[in-house]
């Protein structure tokens, strides 16, 4: 997890691969069986070795936490250590404790949403991006990371659909927006019933 958005994370995996992806899902029809699996997601990409951890920097964390446990900052700086080396059991439980100490931060819930999701929790993701919203409705970050999970959680394509033309309604010159864009070109180029040659119309 980087500085500038989470999302990135997700999206830069995602969006590679949503055109390939979709059309395998509608090679193999309507099945129940059609795999999750098929939507990669960050640690399970083959042989590709996830990033080292800062052990330094989760050092350095711990002890100010340990100095001063209601530093919410400090732990959601420890949570984003894990999320970078795709630790994300550890990230979720300072994600978790960080949302105790700062409640009102759609960052962060999202942040967590997006690490169950990586651990399979795609439920759970889901209900999370929901009270993120419920904390900020505009907040464009969750709506493109809803979008991911339910096309590659869920194969909602048309769920997809409609949240990554909110989030280019909302900003339409964001990098968000741009995300939602490639999503889209992927479903329309892929075919899916109703999708729109127009993003954002």
């Amino acid at each position: 997890m980087k500085s500038e958005s989470i999302v990135f994370a997700v999206a830069g995996m995602c969006f590679g691969v949503i055109l390939g992806w979709v059309i395998g899902v509608q090679q193999v029809g309507n099945r129940a069986a059609a795999p999750v699996a098929t939507a990669p997601a960050a640690g399970q990409t083959g042989a590709r070795q996830a990033p080292p951890l800062d052990e330094a920097r989760v050092q350095s964390l711990m002890t100010i936490i340990k100095n001063d446990p209601k530093n919410a900052g400090a732990v959601v700086q420890l949570a984003n250590t894990y999320f970078d080396a795709e630790q994300y059991a550890e990230a979720i439980k300072w994600y978790e404790e960080g949302l105790v100490l700062d409640p009102k931060n759609p960052d962060v819930s999202t942040d967590l949403g997006i690490s169950y999701y990586y651990t399979g929790q795609t439920d759970r993701a889901l209900k999370q991006f929901e009270h993120s919203l419920s904390i900020n409705p505009r907040h464009t970050k969750t709506m493109l990371n809803q979008g991911i999970v339910l096309a590659f959680g869920k194969q909602d394509m048309a769920g997809a659909e409609a949240k990554w033309k909110q989030v280019i309604e909302l900003a339409p010159d964001s990098p968000e927006a741009q995300a939602a864009r490639r999503g889209l070109e992927g479903i329309t180029a892929a075919g899916h019933p109703g999708a729109s040659t127009t993003p954002g119309s």
